[in-house]
């Protein structure tokens, strides 16, 4: 499998080692309104994203803990993301349209770790759209809780 890279993408590749390799290499892929058609990638290419750590809740587990990833807008912003709605899907085929302000109104994060230990698909990995529902009263309504997208798999900006 390969990337579409077009022009646009040229400066996004200095930035990514997007991935050529297997199918099963490749943890997320990316496509629609963003520089160069569809964007895959695995993990070398996640972890070359500036990382983050968030500390909070969720509704799913017990106590707060320790999320460490990327902020999803700095990935938005590398790949020159355009439109008004990410839909994130997961592995499972859950689909949810998240509203693109929520990554730049807030320090939203798709985590691959909790707790220092690497998520695993047996538990919501690889990848986890967390947010940051501790910091903000109005993150821990129930609305929010439907785009903690666990075994994220793809993005689809629009």
């Amino acid at each position: 499998m390969q990337t579409q890279a077009g022009a646009g993408l040229v400066g996004v590749l200095c930035v990514f080692a997007f991935t050529a390799n297997a199918q099963n290499d490749v943890i997320l892929r990316v496509s629609g309104q963003i520089s160069g058609g569809t964007v895959s990638l695995d993990r070398e290419a996640i972890s070359a994203l500036p990382s983050v750590q968030i500390i909070t809740t969720t509704s799913v587990t017990d106590g707060k803990h320790s999320f460490t990833g990327f902020l999803m807008r700095d990935l938005l912003d590398r790949l020159d993301a355009e439109g008004e709605t990410v839909t994130a899907i997961a592995v499972n085929d859950y689909v949810v349209d998240i509203p693109m302000a929520d990554f730049y109104d807030y320090d939203v994060i798709v985590a691959d770790s909790m707790d220092g230990v690497a998520l695993s698909r047996a538990d919501k990995g690889p990848l986890w759209i967390i947010y940051p529902r501790d910091e903000h009263e109005v993150l821990q309504d129930i609305r929010y809780d439907y785009r903690w997208v666990w075994q994220l798999s793809q993005l689809e900006v629009r």
